[in-house]
């Protein structure tokens, strides 16, 4: 397929494109879930390959009917067609898999990265040809569809492929477009690891409840929908955190003491430092895929 014959394509909707997966883990489920449900393509048109594991990819056909090619001919073939390649691989595997898929990927083809800490530089270094690339950065909320992605674009990524990009990536949740590429490191921080912050407060709340009496199922039950509640809060009133907080605090009741105590830990400056340790730990996965090829 040549350039002008993939921007029709693209003006016809995703339903028209090849996509090929190339790595088979939960965040690529995620986003063939999120496009199938949204009926924004069809199982046909999808591919997901991963190097190894043959019986993920049985469950992945299983479940979805997408194309799952087991021989090595079968899995180049679903590359070489894609009008869209996704790398969906571990950090760690992505050096070699894109030194493997640099023998056959195509410049009229978009490559989109998921992976934590992979610059757009490096991608284009290690595919050794100027390609379009989207480099996005989802969190595992994206699995319910409920997911935050930040999306940034290389220069070559035209207007609708752009577009075409934020359409996927709506199927799965909210995109952010971060159009200076180092702060996806902190896009990478606050929400790409933020799930697992919220997981922790959860786990610190519903243990501190059953300390204090109440049973698991009770300590569980409250937990949960007080998070829940308390994020609608936001959403749906508009308010900043930090004017509802001031609402639900009485002078001298109950969520001062506990606030105070908070306070006089420094859970907050703590909290900006694990995320900011995060984005720099994104940052250095980048030099370590970076520096493995020189």
């Amino acid at each position: 397929m040549s350039a002008s014959e993939l921007t029709l394509s693209v003006n016809a909707g995703i339903g028209k494109l090849k996509l090929a997966f190339f790595g088979a883990g939960s965040m690529a489920e995620a986003i063939v879930r999120g496009l199938l449900e949204r009926r924004l393509t069809l199982p046909g048109q999808i591919s997901m390959i991963n190097r190894q594991d043959q019986e993920r990819l049985k469950q992945l056909h299983d479940r979805y009917h997408v194309i799952t090619p087991f021989t090595e001919d079968a899995k180049q073939q679903s590359l070489e067609q894609a009008d869209i390649i996704f790398l969906a691989m571990k950090p760690k595997d992505a050096q070699g898999a894109l030194l493997h898929l640099k023998h056959f990927v195509q410049p009229h083809q978009l490559v989109v990265s998921l992976i934590a800490g992979l610059s757009i530089r490096t991608i284009e270094r290690l595919l050794e040809t100027s390609i379009p690339v989207v480099r996005t950065m989802p969190n595992t909320s994206s699995t319910i569809g409920l997911g935050a992605t930040g999306i940034c674009f290389s220069p070559s990524v035209s207007d609708r492929l752009r577009k075409l990009s934020e359409e996927i990536f709506h199927s799965i949740g909210i995109t952010a477009i971060v159009e200076e590429e180092s702060l996806l490191d902190a896009v990478t921080g606050l929400s790409g690891s933020g799930p697992a912050y919220v997981y922790y407060l959860m786990e610190s709340m519903i243990e501190a409840g059953k300390k204090l009496g109440l049973d698991d199922e009770a300590a569980r039950t409250l937990t949960i929908q007080t998070v829940i509640g308390a994020a609608h809060m936001v959403q749906s009133t508009g308010e900043e955190p930090a004017e509802l907080r001031r609402k639900v605090t009485s002078p001298n009741g109950t969520t001062q003491a506990a606030l105070e105590l908070l306070n006089s830990h420094n859970v907050s400056e703590v909290f900006g430092k694990a995320i900011a340790r995060a984005a720099e730990r994104a940052a250095e996965l980048g030099a370590m895929i970076e520096g493995g090829n020189k």
